[in-house]
């Protein structure tokens, strides 16, 4: 479609169901991505699944149903749905394909269920990458949200170089500032899947409580559903929480991101996190955060020995943080590229079809 002058126009139609999911990596990016679009003067529909059960979680029938429903979903119902709303593109920010004339765009998060096997059942990560490969050869544009993600994408999911575009997630949440109180407490933010290694930190927590240690652990999200804490904070909430923190710890085996870091950083509060593929892009160890090898619990620990036995370095780390966030996580940034991907399909499309 063409706009004033000429200008190329697209009406973008954004699957936005994991944001009615509850809060997730995927909702989060969904929400404030739709957000920057249309800060930007982009058109964009917003189509959502119109039912499915809660997570499946151990409860195999129930995940069936939902695999079931999600692939009703992307197959039938949304692609009359992006018809009848005369969508230029569907953007899918999980990778899924659908049935559709228009170009399609997906992004790709992680591929823990490839890399992490023993994490996953083994019917859904058989399921899940054969999903996931057949809508990267299906997409005209594949998303990816950091330099490990893209890599990933490229080796596991059979993505083509120049077919992918890394474009980094803003710094999560768009969390209220509230007044700094005591730092008293660690604090983890996030799911509770095996690759997490919740169970880990909340392990050597205890080990840390049995050699003298006071401050508690305080877990906040979907993992406080089983560990205890605080299931689903509101943005105030959660803002508070942070507010409130010594350090975030961010104990996860494998990430293609992770949202709740950036977000601690960019309110100035000091990470304590493993070496995970995006780490190296975005913290410089020992200076962002303090960064361990992947499952070595202890070292966790003595990187928050080191921080609370040095407020001045606490400070100084949480300002760099800050910084540091704000110069790599820039919505407006990412909104920009995501449009200049989504103006490209369609001009591709309208030159191969003149």
């Amino acid at each position: 479609a063409d706009g004033a002058g000429g200008a190329l126009t697209v009406r973008i139609a954004i699957d936005t169901s994991y944001a009615h999911r509850g809060v997730s990596g995927t909702g989060v990016y969904s929400t404030r991505l739709v957000a920057a679009l249309r800060d930007q003067g982009v058109e964009v529909v917003e189509l959502r699944q119109p039912a499915r059960m809660r997570r499946g979680g151990a409860n195999k029938l129930r995940s069936a149903a939902n695999a079931a429903l999600d692939l009703a979903w992307t197959r039938e119902l949304l692609p009359r749905a992006a018809a009848r709303e005369g969508a230029d593109v569907l953007h899918h920010p999980l990778p899924a394909w659908s049935r559709v004339e228009v170009p399609q765009v997906v992004t790709v998060h992680d591929v823990a269920f490839a890399r992490r096997p023993q994490d996953f059942d083994p019917a859904w990560r058989r399921f899940a990458l054969r999903t996931h490969r057949a809508a990267v050869a299906r997409a005209a544009a594949v998303v990816c949200v950091s330099d490990a993600s893209a890599r990933d994408a490229i080796a596991w999911l059979g993505a083509r170089p120049e077919q992918v575009v890394v474009a980094p997630h803003g710094p999560g949440q768009d969390l209220p500032r509230v007044p700094e109180r005591r730092r008293d407490y660690f604090l983890y933010v996030g799911d509770d899947e095996p690759r997490k290694n919740v169970a880990g930190l909340i392990s050597e927590h205890e080990r840390y409580r049995g050699l003298g240690g006071s401050r508690p652990l305080v877990v906040a999200g979907a993992a406080a559903h089983r560990h205890g804490g605080e299931p689903d904070p509101s943005p105030e909430r959660l803002a508070h929480l942070y507010a409130g923190a010594a350090a975030l710890v961010h104990p996860s085996k494998d990430e293609g991101f992770g949202l709740t870091v950036l977000e601690a950083m960019a309110l100035a509060i000091p990470v304590v996190t493993t070496r995970v593929g995006m780490v190296d892009e975005w913290i410089r160890e020992g200076h962002d955060g303090m960064v361990v090898p992947i499952g070595n619990e202890r070292a966790l620990a003595e990187s928050i020995g080191v921080l609370l036995a040095d407020k001045r370095r606490r400070l100084s780390m949480g300002t760099a943080a800050a910084r540091r966030a704000t110069s790599y996580c820039d919505p407006v940034r990412s909104a920009n590229e995501l449009d200049n991907v989504f103006t490209a399909t369609i001009s591709h499309k309208n030159k191969s079809v003149s």
